[in-house]
């Protein structure tokens, strides 16, 4: 038996520290042998600080683990009465667990990242397959799961047949997408498959040198990575003379500094060579001429993760999964106004609706869905409408948007959409890292036009400028990053255009959040004069009579929105 504790990122910032100092201390002070170990996150983040009893290979989750919590349950190991089971998990959330198809998320919450025995013990570092491994890749139907959905085997298959001996297998860690975590939880909870993984590609292809370009803003991700990278150098798994082979690899990191850009592979390849992350043309490609001008191959971390269970199971096994045209499963990071906020890994060709609906336990609050975004900046926003598309890369494209790297954000009845489209834009813009005219001035342009409107300036034309703009962009970009800024304005332009025409021709915002374009009222029927919004309001901008009805004066009024909140009798609206 042992003590697991979720301490990712997700359950220190909930509290897992405190929890595992008083499960610490207490087992030690009544001479318990049980061990108190860190895990990852299993991907219900919603549920943290989780404390996972394992014992003989069965599981047992308390979840919502406080220091009163974790006081029950120390008690309950040494066999003394206690409360413990009030927070066992309950058999819905574990339902849903249940229902995750766990590939690359196959080990997290289960192990200690930071022991490479738990790695081994879980079927790891088995050695190198005797298989033609680029074959197997290629029976499984891999795709690249940073977002393009490249087939990886082909990109395998050029860098090995490239003559050229001085190889180099890169992995990008450069999550940067708004609201996606998924590779920060993969490194952070099992190290260990990010590193087979890449070891496996780099024998199959004739590689001797790796590197993980994580973003620095992953701190305890690097950590993990680190003890990992020294441990399986310790083993002889990495370093010279692989597992006895006579095979070399040889494997680094380096630490990013947040710039989206390189998240593209040309870019991130720049950076890594000390110069400053931009885009190159291609041809040539990094298989012919990447990192210093030598083979390169570049993978997503979850596209490596995957790797060492296909290599066991078989490629057959993880095609077996999901669809014709998207093979496997895949890991959404689901985000916003949800309930159920986390890590989910499903089968390709569940539908959005299942994933969020069933696997994100619907809009938080019980309000109406509005809008999904897909693929995060360089994606799209998708209406009810076309929530039973299923998650595969060609059906996704269809509808304008993309699967990306897994960033899936969840807007309910509240969100603007022109102003979710500014966001995204803003973004794009900022991020953008001004190589080529289209995307520095065009996206720029565009953002402009966007902050017009939500600030109740929109005029006659505005809409067909931005889908000029859009498609003047997607063509000229010299990057990925460019082609795809526009997606979140075009899809958003697509299926709420309504909302762009209230902001533009009739002042108003759908949803009540552009300031420019609201004014906050007070109902006199439900208004009791009781005064509270007088004394919160900091610009003095209500005024009335204690017992009679109050008014706002919206020339002083600064839309912050306090008086609706406390308001107790909802006297109080946005019009």
């Amino acid at each position: 038996m042992r003590v697991l504790i979720g301490r990712g990122s997700c359950g220190e910032a909930a509290g897992a520290g405190a929890v595992s100092e008083i499960l610490h201390a207490r087992l030690s002070a009544a001479g318990s042998r049980i061990p108190v170990e860190a895990a990852g996150c299993v991907g219900a983040c919603y549920l943290e600080p989780i404390v996972t009893i394992e014992d003989g290979g069965a599981y047992r989750d308390y979840v919502k683990v406080d220091t009163q919590a974790a006081e029950e349950i120390a008690k309950m190991l040494c066999s003394q009465s206690s409360h413990a089971g009030d927070y066992l998990m309950h058999d819905e959330d574990a339902r849903i667990l249940n229902k995750y198809t766990k590939i690359a998320l196959r080990n997290c919450g289960r192990i200690n990242p930071e022991s490479i025995k738990d790695y081994i013990a879980s079927g790891g570092y088995s050695g190198f397959p005797n298989n033609d491994i680029i074959e197997e890749i290629k029976l499984s139907g891999l795709a690249g799961r940073g977002g393009a959905g490249f087939p990886t085997w082909f990109k395998w298959r050029a860098i090995k047949d490239n003559p050229n001996k001085n190889k180099t297998i890169i992995a990008n860690a450069d999550e940067g997408d708004p609201g996606a975590f998924m590779d920060r939880a993969i490194l952070e909870g099992d190290p260990h498959s990010v590193i087979e993984g890449m070891l496996i590609c780099a024998y199959a292809v004739g590689a001797n040198k790796g590197v993980i370009y994580v973003r620095a803003e992953y701190p305890l991700a690097i950590k993990r990575l680190e003890a990992a990278i020294a441990q399986a150098g310790e083993k002889g798994f990495i370093g010279s003379d692989c597992f006895g082979s006579g095979f070399s690899f040889h494997l680094r990191i380096k630490e990013g500094a947040g710039a989206f850009v390189c998240g593209e592979e040309t870019a991130l390849i720049a950076s890594l060579e000390g110069e400053r992350g931009m885009p190159r043309f291609k041809p040539p490609f990094p298989a012919e001429k990447g990192y210093f001008q030598n083979p390169t191959n570049i993978n997503n971390v979850e596209t490596f993760a995957n790797v060492p269970w296909i290599i066991k199971n078989g490629g057959a096994a993880f095609a077996a999964i999901g669809t014709e045209s998207s093979k496997g499963s895949k890991v959404f990071a689901l985000t916003g106004k949800i309930k159920k906020g986390g890590l989910v890994e499903v089968p390709m060709g569940l539908s959005l609706r299942e994933c969020i609906f069933d696997m994100g336990g619907g809009i938080k609050d019980d309000k109406a869905f509005k809008a999904v975004q897909l693929g995060g900046p360089s994606g799209g926003c998708l209406p009810e409408s076309l929530l039973d598309t299923a998650i595969d890369y060609k059906l996704l494209a269809q509808t304008g948007a993309i699967m990306g790297s897994g960033g899936m954000v969840v807007m309910d009845e509240s969100t603007c959409i022109v102003d979710m489209a500014r966001f995204f834009l803003e973004f794009t813009c900022k991020e953008s890292c001004g190589k080529c005219t289209h995307c520095r001035i065009g996206t720029k342009r565009m953002l402009e036009i966007l902050e017009r409107i939500v600030a109740g300036n929109g005029k006659e034309g505005d809409m067909a400028q931005l889908e000029e703009l859009a498609a003047r962009i997607k063509d000229g970009a010299l990057c990925g990053l460019g082609q795809s800024a526009p997606n979140p304005v075009l899809t958003s332009l697509e299926y709420f255009r309504n909302e762009f025409e209230d902001h533009i021709y009739h002042k108003k915002c759908t949803a009540g959040q552009c300031r420019a374009l609201i004014k906050y009222i007070i109902d006199e029927a439900k208004c009791t004069g009781c005064a509270l919004c007088v004394k919160k309001c900091r610009v003095s901008a209500i005024s009335g009579k204690v017992k009679e009805p109050h008014i706002i004066d919206n020339e002083k009024c600064v839309k912050c929105g306090v008086c609706e909140k406390i308001c107790k009798f909802e006297a109080v609206s946005v019009k």
